[in-house]
């Protein structure tokens, strides 16, 4: 009667505290430069080093810039985060995957592609969007940098144990419709705070087809639903991406822990505390209008109307209209877009860049669109030349940066400026998130190479069927 999530959280309990949390251990740390200088700060505060630094890999994404990174940054508060976390690193005796470094990246691209993400596996990060690693089918999520410190020191976390949630997505995915697609679906179905409280295990149809790249997306955008994480069971086309990379188990080791990975999925009669299903044949590409990840809805659809809605939720409606520059009924097909950015943790893989190439092949880019192509990690930068995207990309005259965080966030120079509107493939949306009066729509690769080509918001559909 075992849930997946049940099976990895029990497997890595210390102790449970009578009437409190449970101490769990960790399997893997990530650690990156924003969230991680005040917990090393207070192990030195201590006298104490890090209690198992082999389980602990640092990297910094989130402050790097997107161009020139073998010369100094300029931002002297970025430079200080970066050059922090080495000395840290280096002090602690870290694994530290610096700027220019071949296997730098975002943290969480970085993980699953160096086989550092196992099946099985406990896995935390200072960062929301270590629900990412969940997809190999690992028990992933996002601390506060006073937990960073309690693992550093300890190996282990204190924590209360979520609830279980299972959503299924019955069917086949249309035509032009991505894992980004269906996330935001999701969303525009359960609201940002549908799944809190919640440990999110996604199943059926169309989540066992999608790629891993795919499953990570999916993964990456559960804590945008106020899930605590999500996750997918493992199965061949986990083992089969897992296999051969740098970290993974070899030999003997890689047919014992692939004999313990198969175990690891939901009993046949295991009992959720909660379940959803949606029907894959309901979701088309998605794009969002509002500033939260939940104000979504399909391409060909119009902006919701005010009708029913209560005084509150129409005055904090209105707020976002008024902040997006759009009306209640309106459609978003054919608006005027100024930026596109393809990159961020969310969609910074292989399979963005090259669905994000079918689209602008024999097109060129839109006179007066800006468009930031990051990729998610030099691994994926290596992957883009060596399938030939990036000639692709820049005969549709693009041009590919170097990989960070990039755009997701005002943590670094690409930054949109306010008032202009970006089609994003980033996870958030927010006021201001990714510049001062930025106006964000989320989208898959899809939807921003249709943007990037046409300067306006346009169904890919449209341009797949061209083809």
């Amino acid at each position: 009667m075992n849930t997946l999530f049940d099976k990895i959280w029990d497997a890595h309990v210390v102790q449970k505290v009578e009437d409190g949390p449970t101490q769990l251990y960790i399997d893997r740390l990530y650690c990156h430069e924003v969230t991680s200088p005040q917990a090393f700060a207070g192990l030195r505060a201590r006298g104490i080093k890090c209690f198992r630094p082999e389980k602990i890999f640092c990297m910094p994404d989130h402050n790097t810039p997107t161009h020139d990174q073998d010369k100094p940054i300029e931002d002297p508060v970025s430079k200080t985060q970066v050059d922090t976390l080495a000395r840290n690193a280096e002090d602690f005796g870290l694994e530290h995957f610096g700027m220019m470094d071949k296997k730098n990246g975002i943290i969480h691209v970085v993980g699953p592609e160096r086989g550092l993400t196992l099946p099985g596996m406990t896995i935390v990060c200072g960062d929301s969007h270590t629900s990412t690693h969940g997809a190999m089918g690992a028990v992933a999520f996002g601390i506060g940098t006073s937990e960073v410190e309690m693992v550093m020191a300890s190996q282990c976390i204190l924590q209360t144990r979520p609830k279980t949630m299972r959503i299924t997505v019955d069917g086949k995915l249309g035509k032009g419709v991505t894992a980004k697609d269906v996330a935001l679906y999701m969303m525009s179905k359960m609201t940002t705070s549908g799944a809190t409280g919640y440990f999110v295990e996604y199943a059926g149809e169309a989540v066992c087809s999608l790629s891993m790249e795919g499953r990570l997306t999916l993964c990456n955008l559960s804590i945008e639903m106020g899930a605590r994480g999500g996750m997918v069971a493992p199965d061949e086309t986990t083992f089969e991406y897992i296999k051969g990379r740098e970290y993974a188990p070899k030999g003997e080791e890689w047919d014992k822990a692939l004999a313990y990975w198969k175990t690891l999925k939901s009993d046949a009669d295991a009992v959720f505390d909660k379940e959803v299903r949606f029907d894959a044949a309901d979701i088309e590409p998605m794009i969002t209008y509002g500033t939260n990840p939940g104000m979504g809805m399909g391409i060909t659809q119009h902006i919701p109307a005010t009708e029913g809605m209560g005084e509150a939720a129409k005055t904090s409606f209105m707020k976002s209209m008024d902040y997006m520059g759009f009306r209640p009924g309106e459609p978003l097909l054919g608006k005027k877009i100024d930026y596109v950015f393809l990159g961020a943790c969310t969609n910074g893989r292989i399979e963005d860049f090259r669905a994000f190439a079918s689209i602008v092949k024999g097109r060129k880019k839109a006179a007066d669109v800006v468009a930031w192509l990051v990729p998610g990690s030099w691994m994926v930068d290596a992957q883009i030349r060596e399938e030939g995207l990036d000639k692709v990309l820049e005969e549709a005259g693009f041009a590919i940066r170097q990989p960070g965080c990039s755009a997701c966030l005002a943590m670094n120079d690409d930054k949109v400026p306010a008032g202009k509107y970006a089609v994003s493939t980033s996870n958030r949306n927010f006021e201001g998130r990714q510049g001062p009066g930025a106006r964000t729509l989320l989208a898959s690769p899809l939807v921003a190479a249709a943007a990037a080509v046409t300067g306006v918001i346009t169904d890919p559909r449209e341009l797949l069927n061209e083809e």
